[in-house]
């Protein structure tokens, strides 16, 4: 099937009539084809969106709250359909975008449907001074949300949902790779009420129709999720502009496992922060390390779980891990395994493409664990995506903080202990801007969620989100 861009709640062709093929990850099949659109598409978008501002930055909280909340209802009602879609366009297991994507994605909506009711702004009384300062909150304009493939209706709804919930108006760009979820939810848009022009969805490659999104000259800010290189690209060229700018980024993510941790609990979470989504979360917990004393132990026992996964098509009920996303991120997945084995790395499982009946052209491979001599190496610096984690011993709180903090990215860290001294002397100095401990991704969409270094610029969620969405400006009143 040919998806299309959504312009002023209309679907349309791109004008230079140019496609990308789309694949099915699970066959390694083309089932459609997607726009690749220019700058004149973009700005079609655009002046849909600067139509609209005027009067969605004056529609009522309330509206625009109703609105939001039947978005959220349109998208439960549809999960199957969804969840169906997510699988064919990521290679996900069905079962995994049923149960996380899309009511995540239908969480974003209904959340800043009813954050955007509750959010206040300060006022301040100078006493003595007969005066009064307060702050206005207002929307920025027309602002461009670009977001990834790994979970992409729940992270392109999580910009979308508080940019036109503060009154901003969108124009969007899915990833080229995953676009299904994003093309269908046009219709819910439509069928939910929000008016022409607030949501505008255009389709194409990251260097023509997303290069045109962030040199654009009346795009006020940029809300992007992905690869760190790109991030970079997007702030060198948005930064001269004066462009708002919100980048969460890379992740090479520390999972920090202490002796006196509640250890099945740990076992079993860790198969998960390592492997969910095919390890393709910018959250996953891919460098562990594990306290001398029960590293033997923990290897044994978390290889051993490993190998019970079961590799096999999304639609399946029982598999565990699915495709990889394409054949290109696919190869380099297995170039890092490569690398490791180079770089003196064991192979403890895994490490093998996988062939499923029937199937045979996806892009399957073994969850894959590593154990590592040092924390030097490349496959421990650089961020992989993929179903690769590395296992390591340390023996003291400074050792394993100081590997923790070595990569150049800081985006979460998961950390393992009953010691409460411990627990907050590490929460402190770990140089990340999540920090789980005895758990992982649990996730409350009240806070502020981002990276330091390397991971990112800025926060998302909650009120820093609607923050992010608006501009603010101090009255002061002399009475």
């Amino acid at each position: 099937m040919n998806i299309q861009n959504y312009i002023n709640g209309n679907f349309h062709n791109p004008t230079n009539d140019d496609w990308i093929d789309n694949y099915n990850p699970s066959n390694g099949e083309v089932y459609g084809q997607i726009p690749n659109s220019t700058k004149e598409d973009v700005e079609n978008a655009y002046i849909a969106a600067k139509s609209a501002f005027p009067s969605w930055s004056q529609t009522t909280l309330e509206e625009r709250s109703r609105i939001l909340i039947k978005i959220s209802e349109l998208l439960e009602e549809n999960l199957q359909r969804f969840a169906e879609a997510e699988s064919k366009d990521n290679g996900k297991p069905i079962s995994l975008a049923k149960a996380v994507d899309i009511p995540r994605a239908a969480s974003n909506f209904r959340f800043f449907g009813n954050a955007i009711t509750q959010f206040a702004s300060e006022s301040h009384e100078s006493i003595g001074l007969q005066a009064i300062n307060y702050t206005l909150r207002q929307p920025i304009g027309v602002v461009g949300c670009i977001s990834p493939w790994n979970l992409p209706l729940y992270l392109f709804t999580w910009k979308i949902a508080p940019a036109i919930a503060a009154g901003n108006c969108v124009v969007a760009k899915p990833s080229e790779v995953t676009p299904m979820t994003a093309y269908l939810l046009g219709e819910i848009c439509n069928e939910a009420g929000l008016p022409k022009g607030v949501l505008n969805i255009v389709h194409g490659l990251g260097t023509t129709t997303g290069q045109a999104i962030i040199e654009h000259q009346d795009i006020k800010a940029i809300s992007f999720t992905g690869g760190t290189a790109t991030g970079a690209h997007i702030a060198k060229v948005a930064a001269p502009m004066f462009k708002k700018l919100s980048l969460e980024l890379g992740g090479k993510n520390p999972n920090i496992i202490f002796a006196d941790c509640d250890y099945e609990d740990m076992l079993s979470t860790t198969v998960r922060s390592s492997f969910a989504n095919q390890g393709q979360i910018c959250l996953c917990g891919s460098r562990i390390f594990v306290e001398a004393s029960i590293y033997e132990k923990f290897k044994k026992d978390f290889v051993e779980k490993v190998k019970q996964l079961k590799v096999g098509h999304p639609s399946k009920d029982d598999t565990n891990i699915g495709a990889l996303v394409s054949k290109p991120h696919l190869e380099k997945v297995k170039e890092y395994i490569a690398i490791a084995k180079d770089e003196h790395g064991s192979i403890l499982c895994g490490g093998n493409e996988v062939t499923i009946e029937g199937f045979e052209n996806g892009y399957y491979l073994e969850p894959t664990v590593i154990e590592v001599p040092n924390d030097d190496c490349r496959v421990n610096q650089e961020e992989i995506f993929g179903p690769v984690v590395t296992i390591m011993p340390f023996n003291s709180e400074d050792e394993v903080l100081q590997m923790a903090n070595k990569v150049k990215y800081g985006l979460s860290a998961t950390l393992w202990t009953n010691n409460l001294k411990r627990t907050m002397k590490m929460s402190n100095e770990l140089q990340a801007g999540i920090v789980w401990v005895n758990t992982w991704m649990m996730r409350d969409l009240r806070t502020p969620f981002g990276g330091v270094k390397a991971s990112g610029v800025g926060r998302e969620g909650g009120f820093e989100a609607l923050r992010f969405f608006t501009e603010a400006k101090n009255v002061c009143i002399k009475y």
